[in-house]
């Protein structure tokens, strides 16, 4: 897509990935519109005239219907929608953990997300292909121990993508998993070694061998390869960006895809 005169909103913009989305849409030309939760984050964004911010805590309705308004307002149809927002936190055994604050972290890393999504519907550019893209987690193909509220949520999220693709024909909704990279959530688990168990040590291991991490192009370069690929083809599906062969054009993967449509999708293991 030539992202010149489109509108990229990103939810979570604040967050490691979301600023580096941020900067890359707008180096192209894209209008970014992102949201932040304080404005302590605010700082780790470079002023362009085709940025624009808002404050908005996606586990309080009232603020994300404070940004919707204030997006409505910019008289700006969005084009592409990405979700970057997520918590690793509770962390520990399911019946170890209180409730309610293991509900709300469900809430944040589905639901909350999907709400925005809602309100922005009406307010996406009318009568073309508009593209949702959200970020799976942990826990797609396993156990993902001691984190079962965000693996929960994501699953959702995974769902969803397929009811969106089946429901609206003008929405590409993808959701891409994108491994292990090295951001600022992991500080969650660095900070729970006993709720977190083994994936402490993981972790740990993993933040400190990381070098020069590539894994923020190649997620721009995967959220652009879903949006040129096209509905018909990757709508409602889950990639991993790291096993799955998208790049140089994805053209074999592609036949698969049209081959198969519950390819990349939640299904029953073991159906004929």
């Amino acid at each position: 897509m030539n992202f010149q005169d489109k509108t990229v909103f990103i939810l979570g913009a604040s967050s490691d990935i979301g600023v580096d989305l941020a900067g890359r849409f707008a180096a192209l030309g894209a209008r970014v519109v992102g949201t932040y939760r304080d404005e302590a984050a605010r700082a780790n964004f470079t002023a362009r005239d085709n940025l624009v911010l808002f404050p908005c805590d996606v586990g309080n309705p009232a603020s994300v219907g404070r940004a919707v308004a204030a997006f409505a307002k910019l008289d700006r149809p969005w084009d592409v929608f990405i979700s970057c927002v997520g918590t690793l936190e509770p962390i520990g055994r399911f019946f170890s953990l209180g409730f309610e604050e293991w509900e709300n972290s469900v809430r944040v890393n589905s639901l909350a997300q999907l709400r925005v999504l809602h309100a922005l519907h009406p307010h996406r550019r009318p009568q073309s292909i508009n593209h949702a893209v959200f970020f799976a987690g942990g826990g797609t193909n396993s156990p993902f121990r001691n984190y079962s509220a965000y693996c929960l949520g994501k699953i959702a999220l995974i769902k969803m993508c397929e009811l969106l693709d089946d429901e609206d024909p003008l929405l590409n909704a993808v959701i891409i998993g994108t491994g292990f990279v090295n951001t600022k959530i992991h500080r969650q688990t660095l900070q729970n070694p006993e709720g977190a168990g083994p994936n402490h040590a993981r972790t740990l291991k993993f933040i400190e061998s990381a070098g020069s991490d590539s894994a923020m192009a190649d997620i721009f370069a995967c959220i652009n390869w879903c949006v040129q690929a096209g509905r018909e083809d990757v709508g409602g599906r889950n990639f991993s960006m790291v096993n799955d062969s998208w790049r140089n054009g994805g053209r074999e993967l592609l036949a698969q895809l049209a081959a198969d449509r519950g390819k990349f999708k939640l299904r029953r293991r073991g159906n004929t």
